[in-house]
């Protein structure tokens, strides 16, 4: 007799992790919905959630009908950050000037290799009321971002070779770049130039700068962004927000240890 087929281990934990992003959209989800937005058979969401509630990752809540995430996810999540805990404390003085300077959203964001994105892991949001929103732990595109061109254009050529066709190039606003060669060539220029510049290719009416970290090895570790409701930037003022957001990258850089020529001559 043949014995029965196991079940294949990579299907099992992305059904897993489908659960996982499900229940983390709403504070308590039930059986069929949890199994509807993983796409997945009810009998199959069950067994998941069950391993998962005995591993401690899940808990049902109203007398068994609906799961709830437990804040165990947040611990794991809580010791991935404190890796970043020393870029987020040298740069939140830089970045807070420049918020005050400004009076706009000033973000940081990190290379996250495994989904060829860029994670927010700090930010001061705008003084007004109508700003940018992102939040921490946001991901968003590398090719349409100022943040994710800084991050590939300082990147070890091999990383940046193996990343960029990983790049969906999926339009997403008006000016999204959608081709390769030319954003392989927009990179160079960033390069040249000590910035990049991002003008309503993330998300339709917003503008954004962004500048390079080095650590003191000097890598790009992380980048840090300007952003701006594109009817508030001011072209005139073009120069003064790239000095100040590459000012405030080279602090940055300064403050990790890095000694060499930050690429943006101001």
């Amino acid at each position: 007799m043949k014995p029965p087929t196991k079940p294949d281990p990579v299907a099992a934990a992305l059904k897993m992790f489908a659960l996982l992003e499900a229940l983390a959209e709403e504070e308590t989800v039930s059986l069929g919905d949890i199994a509807r937005r993983s796409m997945t058979s009810k009998s199959t969401a069950y067994r998941l959630l069950q391993t998962m509630q005995e591993l401690g990752y899940i808990e049902r809540r109203e007398d068994g009908e609906k799961y709830a995430l437990t804040l165990k996810l947040y611990t794991l999540g809580a010791k991935v950050l404190a890796r970043q805990a020393d870029l987020i404390k040298v740069a939140d003085r830089a970045m807070g000037v420049l918020s005050r300077k400004t009076q706009e959203a000033v973000n940081l964001g990190v290379l996250d290799a495994q989904t060829a994105s860029v994670v927010y892991v700090h930010k001061f949001n705008s003084q007004y009321n109508l700003c940018m929103q992102s939040p921490i732990g946001k991901r968003n595109p590398l090719y349409s971002t100022s943040l994710g061109k800084v991050l590939l254009a300082w990147s070890e050529s091999d990383e940046r070779a193996a990343l960029l066709p990983r790049l969906s190039y999926e339009k997403l606003a008006p000016n999204t770049i959608t081709d390769a060669a030319v954003f392989a060539a927009q990179l160079e220029i960033i390069r040249r130039q000590g910035y990049a510049e991002e003008v309503e290719e993330s998300e339709a009416g917003v503008r954004c700068l962004g500048a390079p970290i080095f650590d003191h090895a000097g890598r790009i570790t992380a980048a840090v962004s300007l952003s701006f409701p594109a009817f508030r930037f001011e072209d005139a003022r073009h120069d003064e927000y790239v000095a100040m957001l590459c000012g405030a990258g080279r602090q940055i850089s300064e403050g990790l240890g890095f000694t060499g020529s930050h690429p943006f001559a101001s």
